[in-house]
């Protein structure tokens, strides 16, 4: 680990089930050029920093673990019901070190991340001092993603899932990635503040940064250039379109 990545840890999310893909099979464990998709993600994590890895687990919990152990040298943490993206990053806090001054945050169906574009998200988090760095995309079709609303200077004011967006917002083509860098302090408190009032009924870890705003918070915003980095497997075809991605690169 070098010393940009000192006491920086990451947070995995792999407990989803993935009804959307048609499968039995935990939608992190589908097969991705011969491989299951979450490992692609796993390793860009240890380029980054080692064994500070933990993955939050869920739907086929064992068997998801038993994949992983046998490849990495990770910890894990059980989430088990499904309440949303912030409730799985809060199952995974009491695994943290005791060291870790920050987090990142990865998703475990975004298996083309770079570790050179979360080293670069980590280096402007810290070099900006922010209490949150969101990982952004300008998409010309963003349709499903979250849209990240700017307020007039550039900074983010809150990010709204496709669900909860109005009309307005569903035209914003700059969407969040789903990748964050967090100070662990402010995670901690953001996390517990956070209400499930919202469609879905389930704690979105998208609002920390409502949170962070309300506490005068420092929030960036880091665009990441190569939209096909941060594309998500969803459905059958999502996974045919990487696959054949993959194959052409």
């Amino acid at each position: 680990m070098n010393d940009l990545n000192d006491a920086v840890e990451i947070i995995i999310l792999a407990a989803g089930k993935g009804t959307r893909m048609k499968s039995e099979k935990a939608k992190v464990l589908h097969m991705l050029s011969g491989r299951p998709m979450i490992m692609y993600v796993v390793d860009t994590a240890v380029k980054v920093t080692g064994k500070d890895i933990i993955i939050v687990i869920g739907n086929q919990a064992d068997k998801v673990k038993e994949v992983v152990s046998a490849s990495a040298d990770v910890k894990f943490a059980l989430q088990k019901e499904q309440r949303g993206t912030g409730h799985a990053v809060q199952c995974g806090l009491p695994e943290l070190s005791h060291d870790s001054r920050n987090v990142v945050i990865l998703s475990g169906d975004v298996p083309l991340i770079k570790s050179s574009t979360i080293r670069d998200l980590i280096k402007d988090h810290l070099n900006h001092k922010n209490d949150v760095t969101v990982l952004g995309v300008c998409l010309e079709n963003p349709f499903g993603y979250g849209r990240i609303v700017q307020n007039k200077s550039g900074g983010i004011e809150k990010i709204v899932e496709q669900t909860d967006a109005d009309e307005l917002e569903k035209n914003i083509n700059t969407v969040n990635s789903g990748i964050y860098c967090v100070k662990r302090d402010f995670l901690v408190l953001s996390l517990s503040k956070i209400k499930s009032n919202n469609n879905q009924n389930e704690i979105y870890l998208t609002d920390i940064v409502e949170v962070a705003n309300n506490y005068h918070k420092k929030v960036g915003l880091k665009i990441c250039k190569d939209p096909t980095e941060v594309m998500g497997i969803n459905t059958p075809q999502d996974l045919l379109n990487i696959e054949t991605m993959q194959m052409e690169s």
